[in-house]
């Protein structure tokens, strides 16, 4: 069993952790109401609109996490010339996170997730967003922005939503980048685009990606452990983290060892962003030294922090630390 007292040290290194952030950045909309009554012309509630706001979400949302951890993060994605965009890039400002690596593209919409919330349950979402393959100019000046940031970072994080950003050769570049500058590389993946994912320091999809990329439907244990296994075999990663909902998440690494970790979340709000609080503080804690092990431990309390609050949500050093001292 791994050491509270490690696991505390490690969180209080972690605003030393340098990382650059890639992938699909996302505006999230919340808009907060009241239902006292369906609607007579569908069977639908009538959500009475208390107040809204807005929050960095997908790649961004994971800078959010970085910087609530005191990290440095190092956000690069692309924005659309839209108000959206603008809102974006102040929503971030706001958290402390720069915004130099926000690629601007008249081509597309910024991605906007909205979500209708009443009496603390989510009503319906609406996504405003186009998907398909970033154009070959906005290519290179993402590759651009990446070079120029390789030599201040500790860990390159691969944050992808299948909003287009990532690609098989933005991919291949940047893997190769930071292998040869023997940088960390960790990556929450989309289920269509494993194969892209050779040879990364660890991955960490939920179980049903999981399960999906091997062809093997995850139902216990012993299907969960194949999988894992599976994943290794086929990606060449250091390291495995499948993250199980309420059963918490599963750690397989090269030399064969497994290791289950049991959820510490008590109750369970909200979901939204769980999986980016787990990547940013696994790669915050890498930067700063810890085993891929105690890592995996500290983004699992993390998540259970995270979960227990309304909306996308991040998870300070205080809070992990308080956390990780409670009593089972």
């Amino acid at each position: 069993m791994v050491n509270p007292s490690h696991l505390k040290n490690l969180v209080n290194r972690l605003p030393k952790a340098r990382v650059l952030v890639i992938g699909d950045l996302i505006l999230d909309e919340f808009i907060w109401g009241d239902v006292e009554r369906i609607s007579p012309e569908a069977p639908v509630p009538v959500v009475w609109v208390k107040s809204e706001s807005f929050m960095p979400g997908g790649a961004s949302n994971v800078a959010s996490n970085l910087r609530a951890l005191g990290a440095t993060p190092f956000l690069c994605g692309i924005v659309g010339k839209d108000e959206r965009g603008k809102l974006l890039q102040q929503e971030l400002q706001k958290r402390g996170i720069d915004t130099g690596g926000l690629i601007l593209d008249g081509e597309r919409p910024t991605t906007m997730k909205t979500r209708i919330v009443a009496h603390h349950q989510q009503v319906v979402r609406v996504d405003r967003e186009k998907t398909s393959e970033i154009n070959g100019n906005i290519l290179e000046q993402i590759l651009a922005y990446i070079r120029k940031q390789m030599e201040k970072i500790d860990a390159l994080l691969i944050e992808d939503y299948g909003k287009g950003v990532i690609s098989a050769r933005l991919i291949q570049e940047v893997v190769s980048m930071a292998k040869a500058n023997k940088k960390i590389i960790s990556v929450d993946p989309k289920e269509n685009h494993f194969d892209y994912y050779q040879g990364v320091t660890v991955i960490t999809p939920n179980h049903h990606e999981a399960g999906n990329a091997v062809g093997i439907k995850v139902n216990g244990d012993e299907s969960l452990h194949r999988v894992g296994k599976e994943l290794l075999k086929l990606l060449k990663c250091d390291s495995v983290l499948i993250t199980v909902g309420e059963n918490g998440m599963c750690l397989f690494e090269t030399k064969g060892k497994v290791t289950d970790i049991p959820t510490v979340a008590q109750e369970v709000f909200d979901v939204s962003g769980a999986g980016d609080t787990v990547i940013a503080v696994l790669t915050a804690a890498l930067s700063v030294g810890a085993t891929v092990e105690q890592a995996a431990r500290i983004s699992n309390f993390a998540a259970g922090i995270v979960v227990g609050k309304i909306g996308v949500a991040v998870a300070t050093p205080d809070e992990l630390i308080e956390r990780i001292g409670r009593k089972p």
